[in-house]
């Protein structure tokens, strides 16, 4: 996992060809008047826009999740949002198989720590890292890159 700020994010377009292009959209589009939904940036590489309410802390541990095929960038437009975040080798309580369909194992375990995404900081989620996202009592604007792991 990589927690960082907009301004900052240059130092790690080396880890993977597709995160160049995913902080060139952030760039290029007007962050607040993107609408909702998912945007095909090319292949392998997708942005899905949000903007809701944040979840209890209880509501977003449903679905402690991560993902075997993609990375996930998840920014923080606007707002506050808290992920919570446990190692996947830590993690020793599937909610059932892996769904690659969708790419999602959910988790019945705990995150161990907690963590806050403020406006226009960064986390990078790799398959290793089982996270909660979209914690948070008031509403969160947010876009998630979907990187396909080659």
């Amino acid at each position: 996992m990589i927690i960082g700020s907009l301004q900052n994010a240059g130092k790690f377009f080396s880890l993977h060809p597709l995160f160049s292009k995913a902080f060139q959209f952030l760039e290029d589009h007007d962050l607040m008047t993107l609408p909702d939904g998912t945007i095909e940036i090319e292949d392998g590489l997708k942005a899905i826009v949000s903007q809701k309410n944040g979840k209890t802390k209880e509501e977003s541990l449903q679905k402690f999740e991560c993902h075997d095929a993609h990375i996930d960038i998840q920014v923080c437009v606007k707002g506050k949002e808290t992920i919570g975040w446990k190692p996947r080798e830590k993690c020793f309580s599937p909610k059932g198989a892996y769904d690659s369909a969708k790419d999602v194992t959910f988790f019945k375990d705990e995150p161990d720590t907690y963590f806050d995404l403020t406006d226009n900081q960064f986390v990078i989620l790799f398959p290793e890292d089982v996270h909660a996202p979209m914690i948070g009592d008031h509403e969160i604007r947010k876009i998630v890159f979907k990187v396909k792991i080659s």
